[in-house]
């Protein structure tokens, strides 16, 4: 992998990691599908998104289930599999959430929602920077009416703040390294972020 893991490459990896969420990959369920299993069961769009998110930190724990599958699909950047599998997971998880509160998950507005929403609690910062003022939490009515333009401008803020924050764990310079070592170490620091990302998109794209 290069040493220089650039925001394009960024938003390259995570729109390739989009369309494998949306449109699902053999012998995983995509986004709708997941969604649909949970919604299948009843009860409050909060309670199931609430069992999404808890199901999901598990498997951003043991990260592993899909790093096999990565491997064996060509994407068009190389990322270790350690951050390929997880930000899986967590994509995913987001967009089944967006599912579940009634989104459209083909809208580039939700899209690109659904990557704010990666950046945990600095979605908000990156809406302020670009102009956008949002409340006391993310909605979707904070994006209802941006243009093609703005959207790409989050994006790329998105892309950077998820380069910096990979810098910031080690993460890339760590899986590259010591694939082993560097999922055991990420497991916990996966699940945490992922349930902080799954309680961001509940609030974000299910009706409280």
């Amino acid at each position: 992998m290069s040493e220089d893991l650039s925001e394009n490459k960024m938003m390259q990896f995570l729109d390739w990691t989009y369309d494998k969420a949306i449109n699902g990959v053999a012998g995983l369920d995509s986004a709708s599908e997941l969604a649909e299993s949970y919604m299948n069961k009843g009860g409050s769009k909060l309670d199931m998104a609430n069992s999404l998110i808890r199901w999901q930190n598990t498997k951003a724990g043991t990260s592993g289930f899909v790093a096999g599958l990565f491997g064996a699909l060509i994407m068009p950047v190389t990322i270790p599999a350690n951050i390929s599998s997880v930000m899986y997971v967590q994509i995913r998880m987001i967009a089944s959430i967006a599912h579940i509160g009634g989104h459209d998950l083909k809208d580039d507005r939700v899209k690109t929602l659904i990557y704010a929403c990666l950046a945990g609690n600095a979605a908000k910062d990156i809406l302020k920077d670009i102009g956008i003022v949002v409340g006391t939490k993310l909605t979707t009515n904070a994006i209802k009416n941006i243009s093609g333009k703005t959207i790409i401008a989050i994006n790329q803020k998105v892309g950077f703040r998820l380069v910096t924050k990979f810098g910031e764990k080690g993460a890339i310079n760590l899986g590259k390294a010591v694939p082993l070592v560097g999922g055991v170490v990420g497991a916990s620091f996966d699940s945490i972020t992922t349930n902080t990302i799954g309680n961001i998109a509940r609030n974000t794209f299910v009706n409280l």
